[in-house]
């Protein structure tokens, strides 16, 4: 497979060419967009490729590059996209010769770093766009996604629309912090490998300024453990964390959401004494990164044996076993990724996104589901959908299909078909994961 990875001679060559024979480019390369009609890749180095995703990474590319008719001599795409990625690659939604790139976390600059935790303070600090008496608690612009997260929570886990919606979500929050807020960085992702073995402090969660902020303060909490999956996995006890954050771009955020359903006791739920759900709740971010939750579930073993292993080369138990199987004591790198944050908002299902941690761990999460996607060279895997329209079928409830609506609330007016989001360079999407 990787042998198609070489996509083009003049990139193929230019590697192999002293430096005062190879053509001249440019000073520094564009790491946010790729031309993915040219194959404009950066050779796979071996030598950088630490738990192996660089190599599967390459190969989803090439498949793509197949399916959209951009291989070399490998004959007709195996699947008819929106995008016709021919010509110039204009297609619906994306121009394939300028695909944004989705970047790991640990790859940013200092500087795009801040810019990404600027513009999602920026997003906190405008005015929300709901109407007041609807959803009172919704008291900022990043608040709105928060909202309808919470609102629709019950329809969009554990269902057959929990990849699309959340892919659909994350996207809008993209687009927001680059209309609303300036923001023109790549949007990064959260590789749960990177900070297993310690989350705190790591390159995602650090008391400096290139981080998203740190653990919370050190306040007894959750005596008898965390627990999971309504009580079928408890996290041990850890002594740390539970306070507020106050350290970091994030220090002093203020939540005002939920909870719903929280894990941590020292933050009762906000329905306390009657209150409706979307009820204003004004308090700190508190989190309790679990260590033990990393170490134990969010390993590079976990994703790969969801990307590798044939028992879940369909839908259903992939999206079953990545979301968790929690009667098997199995919390998958969803829920895990969740409870490594911890805290309040973060575990809580309801208002969870109210961490701004909450985004980077979802796109994760949207990049395991694309690299299952991609891995698959027929381009079968698009239009598999599994699960019904209600958590858990309760209560039951019809089969979900690709020609189910998703509606995002105030956070926008415009609603899509689950079938215009399973590929993230067709519909309104256009972008992969490097």
């Amino acid at each position: 497979m990787l042998s198609k990875l070489l996509f083009g001679t003049a990139v193929a060559v230019s590697t192999l060419l002293p430096a005062s024979l190879a053509a001249p480019g440019p000073a520094k390369r564009d790491l946010n967009t790729i031309d993915l009609v040219a194959g404009d890749l950066p050779p796979y180095d071996p030598a950088q490729d630490e738990d192996g995703f660089l190599r599967l990474t390459y190969d989803a590319i090439a498949n793509l590059r197949e399916q959209k008719n951009l291989g070399k001599g490998k004959g007709k795409a195996k699947r008819k996209c929106n995008g016709k990625g021919k010509g110039k690659g204009k297609g619906k939604g994306c121009d394939l010769t300028k695909v944004k790139v989705r970047r790991n976390w640990k790859s940013l600059s200092n500087e795009e770093k801040k810019k990404y935790t600027g513009a999602i303070n920026c997003l906190h600090s405008k005015p929300s766009r709901y109407d007041p008496a609807e959803v009172p608690g919704a008291l900022n612009r990043y608040d709105d996604f928060v909202a309808v997260h919470l609102i629709q929570t019950r329809t969009i886990h554990a269902t057959a629309n929990f990849l699309h919606w959340h892919r659909y979500f994350i996207w809008l929050f993209e687009e927001a912090l680059k209309e609303e807020c300036g923001y023109d960085g790549p949007f990064p992702y959260w590789h749960w490998p990177d900070t297993a073995a310690q989350p705190y402090p790591s390159i995602v969660f650090n008391d400096g300024e290139f981080g998203l902020g740190g653990n919370g303060e050190n306040v007894p909490h959750n005596p008898n453990g965390t627990l999971m999956g309504g009580g079928l996995i408890v996290i041990p006890v850890e002594n740390s964390g539970g306070g507020c954050v106050t350290t970091g771009p994030f220090a002093n955020f203020t939540v005002n959401l939920g909870p719903i359903a929280p894990t941590l006791d020292l933050v009762p739920p906000v329905t306390v004494g009657g209150q409706p759900p979307l009820t204003p709740n004004p308090r700190c971010l508190r989190r309790a990164i679990s260590q033990w939750t990393a170490s134990t579930w969010t390993t590079a073993p976990h994703i790969l044996e969801l990307l590798e292993n044939p028992a879940f080369s369909t839908i259903g138990p992939f999206q079953s076993r990545l979301q968790g199987d929690f009667p098997n004591g199995f919390p998958g790198v969803h829920a895990a990724g969740h409870f490594t944050i911890g805290g309040d908002p973060g575990g809580d299902l309801f208002a969870a996104p109210g961490d701004p941690a909450f985004w980077v761990h979802h796109a994760q999460v949207d990049r395991v589901w694309w690299l299952w996607q991609l891995l698959d060279a027929s381009g079968a895997r698009y239009d598999q959908v599994a699960g019904t329209i209600t958590m858990l079928n309760d209560p039951p409830s019809r089969n979900g299909t690709l020609d189910d609506i998703i509606e995002m609330g105030a956070v926008t007016d415009v609603t899509l078909k689950m079938k215009e989001l399973v590929s993230t360079v067709d519909g309104p999407f256009c972008y992969i994961y490097l």
